[in-house]
C-alpha cells in the first residue's frame, strides 16, 4: 500500500517544487525550501515534515542552523549522510553568497565592509581559524584563504606560510583575520604578539599588513580602528 504521506500525492499547488516553478522561490517557506533539498520523506513523515524537524534544531533560525554539524542533522530519523551533506552544502552556499560581494567590490575601504564579509565566512565555525585577505597595489582583494585551523580555544598561524602565499599571489597588502568561537572579541596577548610578528616579517618583503580583524557572533574587532597599528 502506497503512503499518502508522500508529497507527490499532494495537490500540485501545495508541492514545494511545483510551487517554486509556478510562483518563484521567494514564495516558499524555509521548511518548503529544505523539503526540496531533502527530496524524499519516510513512510512516517513527508519531506516537508522532516524539514520542519530540522528547523527545530535551531528554533527556526537559519543562522543557527548553519552552525550545525552533519551528525546533528543525521540524528533525525530519515536524514542520512547524503541528505545531511546536501543541506550542509546549501547552507554553505548561502553563507558564501552573503559574503561574496567583498571580492566583487573594486577597493576595500572600510573595516566595517571587511568585517561583515569575514563574519559571514568565519562566525559559524566551531573551531578557531586564521585567515588572510590578499590585496594588490590598489587594495583590490585578489584572494581569500584560511591558512590554519586550531581548536576551540586557539590557532597558530605561521608567518612563513602567509608570506609565501602572498608572494605566489603577487600581493602587496594583507588583512589578517581570525574568529573567536567563544564570542569574546577582545584580542589576547598572543593575538597581539602574532600580529606584530607577521607585520615585522612582512616589512622585509615590502608587504603591508593593513589590519587584523577578529570576528564572532557579537560583531568584529579591528586592530587598526583601535589604534593598535600605530
Amino acid at each position: 500500500m502506497k503512503s499518502t504521506n508522500s508529497i507527490r500525492y499532494w495537490a500540485e499547488d501545495d508541492r514545494p517544487r511545483e510551487k517554486l516553478i509556478n510562483r518563484g522561490a521567494q514564495t516558499l517557506s524555509n521548511s518548503e525550501l529544505l523539503a526540496i533539498l531533502i527530496r524524499n520523506g519516510t513512510p512516517e513523515q513527508s519531506a516537508l515534515e522532516l524539514a520542519k524537524e530540522i528547523l527545530k534544531l535551531s528554533n527556526d533560525n537559519l543562522n543557527e542552523l548553519g552552525k550545525q554539524a552533519l551528525t546533528t542533522f543525521m540524528q533525525i530519523k530519515g536524514i542520512g549522510k547524503a541528505k545531511a551533506v546536501t543541506i550542509s552544502a546549501a547552507l554553505e552556499l548561502g553563507r558564501r553568497r552573503q559574503g561574496g560581494e567583498l571580492l566583487q567590490r573594486p577597493v576595500l575601504n572600510t573595516s566595517k565592509q571587511i568585517g561583515e564579509y569575514l563574519r559571514s565566512r568565519l562566525r559559524d565555525l566551531h573551531c578557531e581559524v586564521f585567515a588572510v585577505i590578499f590585496l594588490n597595489q590598489a587594495n583590490i582583494a585578489i584572494h581569500f584563504e584560511v591558512v590554519s585551523e586550531g581548536g576551540i580555544t586557539g590557532t597558530v598561524a605561521d608567518p612563513r606560510v602567509i608570506l609565501k602565499k602572498a608572494l605566489e599571489k603577487n600581493a602587496v597588502g594583507l588583512i589578517l583575520a581570525h574568529n573567536h568561537p567563544s564570542g569574546n572579541l577582545s584580542p589576547s596577548k598572543a593575538d597581539e604578539w602574532l600580529t606584530h610578528k607577521i607585520r615585522e616579517a612582512a616589512k622585509f618583503l615590502e608587504i603591508r599588513v593593513l589590519d587584523h580583524i577578529i570576528v564572532s557572533d557579537a560583531g568584529y574587532f579591528s586592530f587598526a580602528d583601535e589604534g593598535m597599528f600605530g
